[in-house]
């Protein structure tokens, strides 16, 4: 299993645990009340949306990693197309930012 695969089944199995927000206004809002540990943004994500997110994970000290593309971080979680999730258990989060870094 390659890390791409790898990083992606890590991320299926933390949203079948319950621990990934989707959707940009959850995710920041996940920022704010510092429950999120770690960010996926898409590099197709709108300038708009990249900069409200980076702009808050930057401010709230929570590491944000970029992935290819919103069709690959919607198939990890078994969803469509999501450009933006955030990671709430350390754990999993950790383990990702291993992975992807």
């Amino acid at each position: 299993m390659n890390d791409q695969q790898q990083w992606m089944s890590l991320l299926g199995l933390a949203n079948r645990a319950r621990k990934v927000i989707s959707g940009e206004e959850l995710v920041v809002k996940e920022v704010r009340q510092k429950r999120a540990k770690l960010v996926l943004l898409s590099q197709d994500a709108s300038n708009n949306t990249m900069k409200k997110v980076t702009d808050k994970c930057k401010f709230y000290q929570v590491p944000i990693i970029t992935v290819n593309n919103r069709y690959q971080l919607g198939q990890a979680i078994g969803k469509e197309a999501r450009v933006v999730v955030a990671i709430n258990d350390a754990g999993f989060a950790t383990k990702l930012k291993t992975l992807l870094d």
